[in-house]
């Protein structure tokens, strides 16, 4: 019935959308009068069009009379836009001619500021612009990622507000965090490629990447539970680059500080004279040392890429992603006292306090098969199948308790010293189906909807063996870095598990008149857990309200609703044996969303708040040892404000800013402190970017700089009683690492339309930050660093 209701609707809303009898077609034409094939032409500001043919020739039709803004554009040719009056049941033709040659400022910093980002669909699941969803949304184009020479998923990231690195666990990945939640998922074109659940993250090259696509706000309910993609901190994800129907590319060598050589390639272009068949292959290599002595890396990277464009409304694309990174893991320095004072030793960079073996090998692959088939003008079919591997493979040194001397006094420069060695295997899929209409008219109300199901599977492997006790080294003075031999490992510990989820989605944003939007959507997620031992099964419901006001043009009023179901604890039992069910997330979030100067300049200010109040949390007794049942209660609060400017505020200027406070507290919690916050939360973060071009007898020079500010957060949780994880000691307050300040800063000189000089300089002022985690890792950030690239274009 539910089914056959749907076919109803979408078949009255097409009737509505085929009322309409005006028409727009035309020919699309270059600088030689030669056709451009697939021209892209867009109707402005609906963002709703076609594409031309292989003749370079196009037809959009259904068109209520009144005026129309046509934008059409091709790849290596400067966009056009045409405003057209268009009678009742009126036709009319262009014939449109581009000039050579890509405008530069049409490609925001924050990307095209026309045109959807590549994918974004893949998670939004909705063809709406950024500006025009409910939910929090920053692109980060890269077109940015080139400018600042970013090379790491932090490098790029720390230009959105709240959303800042957790932990690297002694350089291996990247974990970043946002709103206050540890290690929020990092994906790949849409899939997750560490299913860890405390989001202990990855590593990726950016030489791929497209685009990078921060989702904050109502992401779950098109991602699904909070333990996996429905986050309620966010999702980062990146996205890799697609294939040009037309001919090009580049190449370019990076020279860097520490013995930095990495050398990088892209090249695209159609692979028949029909041009509906194109491709693109871009890698990098790269090899490098550290500030610290004996650490280094080396990377092997490559993403070849496949479109097909079937016909005039059918596209099929495929995509793989690899790369195989080797780096010398760094378990950094120590807290010279108590762990509740911030003694955090400077070690010079000649120490090194692991081994010359230990090594963290990284080998990852993704796939992407996306298909879409237009079935009218405003009705579309969608359909991908994404895959993730991962292989690691670490050996490395681990730093253990602190010695005492023999009166019991803890000599803190004394540490014992470990050895282990594990291994982690991973695989992840997901199937996506989603029928999209675009819109769509009843009556005098529009909507814009998406109906559709995902099916996910993950699976991992870990294997660890471990040496408690290797030696005991003085951080203080020599320290040998040559791992002795017959090493008495313990017992080998082997874990597993696999997990399927199925999920149905549906949305739609009902546009009621000029200045309100209502959003309205629901999620059933099904989820099976298997271990060795027992499988477990677990469903949710998550429901999204939503409301976007427009009082006048450019400014959107929003503010919206939805939970997020926590299965993984799911099945703990009361103190009567019976399962306590899933946790839940509540989120409210609002705030404004403008944009200005044709979408050229954008302010955003969001305020949210998340809620957990029925935690399963573990009952102990007078003693704080564990009873061994659970409880539902508790209250862990995030609630806090993102604020960025971002866009071109002069005709050759740039500009990313953006503040953010996040006040996250454990407000009522068996384990910790009350009002305590969670270990890496800073209250305060803040990022500011400028970019100037210069004109005239200087024109192709540019010239950046940005700051970016993290501010004091604990180094570990503060607990009441129980004692829940490492370094901890029972009702003592961790330290707070101390805020830092990086500024960064980039020349570039654009010779011709083939060469290209950029100088970098990174940490200008050399201040020193860390990143820890607990008290296993404390990493410094990178001291000042130089590096010069060229790049040749073709």
């Amino acid at each position: 019935m539910y089914n056959k209701s749907l076919l109803l609707l979408a078949a009255f809303c097409l009737q509505w959308g085929f009322a309409q009898e005006g028409k727009i077609s035309g020919k699309v034409l270059n600088s030689d009068q030669d056709a451009i094939s697939y021209a892209s032409v867009i109707l402005e500001p609906a963002s709703i069009g076609t594409a031309a043919d292989e003749n370079g020739n196009f037809s959009i039709n259904h068109l209520n009379p009144g005026q129309h803004t046509l934008k059409i554009s091709s790849v290596g040719y400067q966009p056009l836009l045409k405003t057209i009056t268009l009678g009742e049941n009126e036709t009319v033709e262009l014939v449109v001619s581009l000039r050579d040659g890509m405008e530069l400022d049409q490609v925001e910093v924050f990307g095209n500021r026309y045109e959807h980002p590549d994918k974004i669909e893949a998670l939004t699941r909705l063809p709406l612009a950024p500006y025009e969803q409910i939910q929090s949304i920053s692109i980060i184009s890269q077109k940015l990622i080139e400018q600042q020479g970013n090379l790491t998923i932090s490098d790029a990231t720390k230009n959105v507000p709240g959303v800042y690195t957790f932990a690297t666990y002694g350089n291996k990945r990247e974990s970043m965090s946002s709103r206050g939640f540890r290690g929020i998922p990092i994906l790949k074109n849409g899939v997750r490629v560490h299913s860890d659940f405390r989001g202990v993250g990855i590593l990726t090259d950016m030489q791929g990447v497209d685009n990078i696509q921060v989702l904050k706000g109502a992401t779950a309910i098109t991602q699904g539970v909070a333990t996996d993609l429905g986050s309620p901190g966010g999702v980062i994800n990146i996205v890799t680059k697609t294939p040009i129907y037309q001919f090009g590319g580049n190449t370019s060598l990076r020279l860097g500080s520490f013995g930095q050589a990495r050398t990088t390639f892209d090249v695209y272009g159609p692979l028949n004279e029909k041009k509906d068949l194109a491709f693109r292959i871009n890698g990098a290599l790269e090899r490098s040392d550290s500030f610290r002595k004996g650490v280094g890396s080396e990377r092997f990277y490559i993403n070849p890429s496949l479109e097909w464009r079937i016909d005039d409304n059918t596209t099929l694309s495929m995509e793989m992603d690899y790369m195989d990174d080797s780096r010398t893991p760094d378990v950094g320095t120590v807290n010279l006292n108590e762990n509740d004072i911030n003694a955090i030793y400077n070690m010079p960079y000649h120490r090194f306090l692991g081994y010359k073996n230990d090594k963290s090998i990284t080998q990852n692959s993704t796939y992407a098969l996306r298909f879409k088939r237009n079935l009218s003008e405003k009705l579309s079919l969608q359909a991908a199948y994404y895959k993730s591997s991962l292989d690691l493979d670490d050996k490395g040194a681990s730093l253990g308790n602190v010695v005492a001397d023999d009166n019991g006094t803890p000599q803190y420069e004394l540490r014992k010293r470990g050895y282990s060695v594990s291994t982690r295997k991973d695989n992840n899929s997901v199937l996506q189906f989603d029928l999209v209409g675009n819109k769509l008219k009843t009556g005098g109300i529009s909507h814009t909807f998406q109906v559709g199901f995902d099916y996910r599977t993950t699976s991992f492997n870990t294997f660890n063996q471990s040496v408690a006790t290797v030696d005991t080294i003085n951080v203080f003075t020599g320290i040998s870095n040559t791992l002795p031999g017959a090493l008495a490992f313990g017992a080998a510990n082997e874990a597993g598990s696999s997990s399927r989820s199925i999920g149905f989605v549906a949305q739609d944003v009902i546009t009621l008149n000029s200045w309100l939007k209502t959003f309205l959507g629901v999620r059933y997620s099904t989820t099976q857990s298997s271990t060795a031992t027992e499988t477990t099964n677990s469903n949710a419901f998550n429901p999204l309200f939503g409301l976007v006001l427009q009082p006048v043009n450019n400014l959107n009023v929003f503010a919206s609703y939805t939970n997020s179901s926590y299965p993984r604890t799911a099945t703990r039992l009361d103190a009567e044996g019976k399962e306590l069910g899933n946790e839940r997330f509540d989120q409210l979030e609002a705030g404004i969303k403008t944009n200005w100067l044709d979408n050229r300049l954008r302010f955003n200010f969001t305020f949210f708040k998340i809620n957990n109040k029925n935690i399963n949390l573990a009952v102990y007794d007078e003693n704080w040892v564990a009873t061994g049942f659970y409880e539902k209660g508790g209250n862990d609060e995030r609630k806090g404000i993102e604020v960025e400017l971002t866009g071109r505020i002069l005709d050759r200027l740039e500009v990313i800013t953006g503040y953010s406070y996040i006040d996250a507290q454990y407000k009522e919690h068996n384990a910790y402190v009350f009002g305590s916050s969670p270990l890496n939360t800073p209250k305060h973060t803040f990022n500011a970017y400028a970019n100037y071009g210069f004109k005239g007898r200087l024109n192709g020079l540019f010239l950046g700089a940005g700051a970016y500010y993290t501010g004091e957060r604990p180094i570990n949780d503060w607990s009441s009683g129980a004692i829940t994880h490492e370094g901890i000691v029972p009702n003592q307050k961790p330290f707070d690492v101390a805020a830092y300040t990086m500024v960064n800063a980039q020349v570039s000189y654009q010779l011709d339309q083939h060469w290209n000089f950029r100088f970098l300089v990174n940490n200008v002022l050399d201040e020193i930050g860390y990143n820890a985690y607990r008290t296993r890792y404390i990493n410094q950030t990178d001291p000042r660093n130089f590096a010069g690239v060229i790049t040749y274009s073709f």
